[in-house]
């Protein structure tokens, strides 16, 4: 009987990958990994030029991405009809030798692969690699730290209702916020509401070909690609001196 490996491949950038995760990716037989119908797949551009010769990939197609509502009955149904199925499937592959499965960022922080591993765990065994987070990534990308001294960060999903966004918004120092895409223009709005919308930022494509970075006020909300984050920095306390006596005089 074989293992599971969840490899995560970190933010994008192929060059932030672990040493243990480009270990097992290129040593593996057998790779699944997760990607839109029609589509190459984030994970497996990550690892191009990684595998080795006569590698079996397994791409694992999604049924629904945001064709319907995330919250309906009907995408409920669909994905964990999907998550059983590839149970199943990837059972019998480990039943053959070890599967490495690509996963983007860090397979426990929103990775698609936590569906698969709470079907598996009991059943076979299971290594998780952890990966830099995506958010990781773009906030290192804006050049400026995300959190100063006791900030808290607040981590949200762009999925959430406008009121609930604002709320949270309102009551934390620094924000992350994922999932956004079509969910940009609430997003926006909840910002402003909360008074944070001049201190955001967002990151399309953070540590990848094509990265952007700009201030979400002078961004247009319309055509926001699926990987992409928003950012509001903290602002809290930092062991700083302050001038010398007389110093703060003369600079008036």
């Amino acid at each position: 009987m074989g293992r599971i490996i969840c490899a995560g491949l970190g933010p994008g950038d192929p060059d932030l990958m672990s040493r243990r995760a480009e270990r097992a990716v290129r040593g593996a037989g057998q790779v699944a990994y997760f990607r839109k119908a029609g589509r190459a797949g984030q994970a497996r551009r990550i690892v191009e030029g990684m595998l080795a010769p006569g590698a079996v990939e397994h791409p694992m197609e999604y049924p629904v991405t945001t064709e319907i509502p995330f919250d309906s009955p009907e995408y409920i149904d669909r994905l964990s009809a999907f998550y059983d199925d590839w149970t199943e499937r990837l059972a019998v592959l480990a039943a053959s030798g070890d599967v490495v499965v690509l996963c983007e960022g860090d397979p426990f922080f929103y990775g698609s692969f936590m569906h698969l591993y709470m079907r598996l765990k009991d059943r076979v065994e299971i290594e998780v690699i952890p990966g830099i987070t995506g958010m990781s990534g773009c906030w290192t990308g804006t050049g400026l730290p995300i959190t100063w001294g006791d900030d808290v960060l607040c981590v949200l999903t762009g999925t959430l209702p406008e009121d609930e966004l604002a709320r949270r918004m309102a009551g934390s120092d620094a924000l992350v916020v994922m999932k956004t895409g079509r969910n940009l223009p609430r997003i926006r709005r909840a910002l402003e509401r909360a008074g944070r919308l001049q201190d955001a930022w967002l990151v399309e494509r953070g540590t990848m070909p094509g990265e952007r970075i700009l201030r979400l006020a002078e961004a247009a909300t319309e055509d926001c690609p699926y990987f992409a984050i928003v950012l509001v920095h903290g602002q809290g306390r930092r062991p700083e001196r302050a001038p010398p006596e007389g110093r703060a005089e003369a600079a008036e």
